[in-house]
């Protein structure tokens, strides 16, 4: 287990599809230099990825191996069946780079990370509205009906553990450099 003062480096950003944030820690980089926690997968790569680019890849073999020898500070299965998981080495890392250290991970992560790592900030981002996050899902491109509803029933649920976040930020329609400025100060609050 990684020492809890090695952490307090380490911010997590998490909310639902269409909450923005991407767009939020891209923002952050006005403010912070960030180094960005790499999550391992199982999920084969796509056209433009590469190894670390923006994820570790590994086999569903191996990934099952670094189970059984614990070596993952967190891991899931995502509703695309692959497994997702950060290592305790990855969060070393980041710990040691001396930058101030960005986790985006969704809600079943952060209830196992808010476990063992109860020192970690998770920063929740969401809309007021859930109309909202419908409507920006659907202006991405090449997206279902069946996609939107998987995506609407997942955020559902999602809204249901807000409470296990330290700080919840809301990032409404035209105010995002509002919510990176909201976001950036939760974050230089709690920088040790």
């Amino acid at each position: 287990m990684l020492e809890k003062k090695m952490l307090t480096n380490i911010f997590i950003i998490s909310g639902p599809s269409g909450a923005g944030e991407d767009s939020i820690i891209e923002g952050l980089k006005e403010y912070f230099i960030l180094e960005r926690v790499i999550t391992t997968t199982t999920r084969s790569m796509h056209q433009g990825e590469s190894q670390g680019h923006p994820y570790y890849f590994i086999s569903r073999e191996q990934f099952k191996k670094d189970i059984q020898a614990g070596k993952w500070a967190e891991y899931a299965k995502q509703y695309n069946d692959n497994l997702y998981g950060v290592s305790q080495e990855e969060l070393e890392r980041v710990a040691k780079s001396g930058k101030t250290g960005i986790w985006k991970i969704e809600y079943k992560g952060v209830e196992t990370v808010k476990k063992k790592y109860p020192e970690i900030v998770a920063i929740f981002i969401t809309v007021s509205d859930l109309a909202v996050l419908e409507k920006r899902i659907r202006r991405r491109d090449t997206v279902t009906e069946a996609y939107i509803q998987e995506r609407m029933d997942y955020t559902r649920e999602w809204m249901k553990h807000a409470d296990i976040y330290d700080y919840a930020v809301y990032n409404e329609e035209g105010k995002l450099k509002e919510a990176i400025a909201k976001t950036a100060k939760i974050i230089r609050k709690n920088l040790k």
